[in-house]
């Protein structure tokens, strides 16, 4: 085990290598777990990319390990590191749950950066939430992803009343999510299209959120709004199939966190005509936007690939 840390931490820090490389080696070493493969990726927070330092706290997040909170506390206070890999750190410490993360969590509530203080706000009422003596009997999350909000607890309601909660702007954004997170786990059609409206939202990381579990779903129906985002009209569904996750990537005005969501996205949900928009956008002025064309290209060759793991260690 120790060895093929050790592989996986050189391969990962190597900037010789692609990018892709080193996100499978990232994945990786976020699957093996524990210590040293914390301490590995937290050495990754001075690389050039703010794609691959966004994902390396996402992995810390995930792995719930109380290892990674004093890594993840100097990224979310270091006004010098991006936004998005400050965004990311504090979902992360919200992911991990501990309750000496609240502090620096309020600390940030109000950042000057709003994204980062949105995802403090959201991860301040997931905590009050997971303490609260409740009993709702939540659905149950098919991609094992330690999500920043839970689902609702009512299974009754409908698609269409979901789909006013998801785009009522007076209710918080942790009620909102919980909704994003119960459309989610329905996965149908129906939910995935009230999801796509969900990235006309006015807040930049909504629409990220909404673009992250699109890919999660992979549902086909949803290209469209990830590619292009401002043309509903005509033939209903077959134009959200053509215009949804497609239309944020193209809005060169949109924000680049939720560009970039929507490029891995289209990744994950690998079809040819995202194939055809992911290589378009393969060299565009954001970087973070370039990058992640490149790593959803790579995700697409593996999905596509009869290869098992994402990343392999010498045996």
């Amino acid at each position: 085990m120790e060895n093929d840390v050790a592989f996986l931490e050189a391969l990962m820090l190597d900037q010789s290598k692609s990018l892709a490389t080193r996100f499978r080696a990232l994945f990786s070493l976020r699957n093996v777990g524990g210590q040293q493969a914390i301490q590995a990726i937290s050495k990754c927070f001075s690389d050039p990319s703010e794609l691959f330092k966004h994902e390396c706290a996402y992995c810390l997040g995930q792995m719930q390990d109380t290892t990674a909170i004093p890594i993840l506390i100097s990224l979310l206070k270091d006004s010098n590191q991006e936004t998005v890999v400050r965004h990311e750190a504090g979902e992360a410490l919200a992911a991990i749950g501990d309750p000496s993360v609240e502090s620096v969590l309020k600390d940030h509530a109000h950042d000057h950066a709003v994204e980062v203080a949105e995802t403090c706000q959201i991860g301040l009422d997931k905590m009050k939430y997971m303490r609260s003596p409740c009993e709702e009997k939540l659905s149950e999350n098919p991609y094992c992803s330690v999500d920043p909000a839970p689902p609702m607890a009512n299974a009754d309601t409908t698609v269409i009343d979901l789909e006013k909660q998801l785009l009522d702007p007076s209710l918080s954004l942790f009620q909102r999510y919980r909704v994003i997170f119960t459309l989610r786990n329905r996965g149908s059609k129906d939910c995935v299209l009230a999801l796509s409206k969900g990235l006309q939202d006015n807040s930049a990381l909504f629409r990220h959120e909404i673009a992250y579990v699109l890919g999660q779903i992979q549902h086909e129906v949803a290209v469209p709004a990830l590619i292009h985002v401002n043309t509903l009209c005509c033939k209903q569904i077959l134009i959200v199939w053509l215009h949804s996750l497609l239309q944020n990537l193209e809005n060169l005005n949109e924000h680049p966190m939720v560009r970039h969501e929507c490029a891995e996205a289209l990744g994950s949900i690998a079809n040819e005509s995202c194939v055809l928009v992911l290589k378009r956008f393969a060299d565009d002025s954001e970087r973070i936007v370039k990058e992640s064309c490149f790593v959803a290209l790579d995700m697409y060759e593996h999905e596509t690939s009869k290869d098992f793991q994402y990343c392999t260690v010498p045996s």
